[in-house]
């Protein structure tokens, strides 16, 4: 059995017009698949991983948005995530100062795993919006990227 017969099918709420949500064709075992990028592969987009080195309140609401748009609308935010700073984007600025605004960060990604069936916890998500900031908003702004391309948008 080849690894394109354990693609996922369909789920409640999934339409027949959704864009693809493995852009990339991995290879998708019983808990999931791998992201489509690496978390190292952040240089890749080089635009978003300098603003996330710098405002990455701003990135995280931007993926936020698209994550949220995705999800409820069924197909691509026409604005890519929205203004510059909003409500989102204020509450990460104030949890980061705080010194817990990577929580935020770890929440979008777990739901962005679950959108796109991909391993891993949440455990792994905090560690990773901690540690490791810039790449982790730069490949969930990836991942995001892949299916809204699959739009043809």
């Amino acid at each position: 059995m080849s690894h394109i017969d354990k693609q996922p099918g369909a789920t409640a709420g999934m339409s027949a017009s959704s864009g693809n949500r493995n852009v990339k064709n991995l290879p998708v075992e019983g808990n999931g698949r791998e992201w489509s990028n690496g978390l190292f592969s952040c240089c890749d987009d080089s635009g978003t991983c300098m603003m996330a080195c710098f405002c990455p309140c701003v990135v995280h609401s931007q993926v936020k948005h698209r994550y949220e748009h995705l999800e409820s609308k069924g197909y691509p935010d026409p604005e890519h995530g929205g203004g510059f700073c909003g409500g989102d984007c204020m509450a990460h600025a104030c949890l980061t100062y705080c010194g817990i605004g990577f929580f935020l960060q770890a929440f979008t990604r777990g739901n962005i795993r679950k959108r796109y069936n991909i391993k891993g916890g949440f455990l792994g998500d905090c560690c990773s919006s901690l540690w490791c900031t810039p790449c982790e908003l730069t490949q969930a702004a990836q991942e995001l990227e892949l299916e809204e391309q699959s739009y043809g948008h």
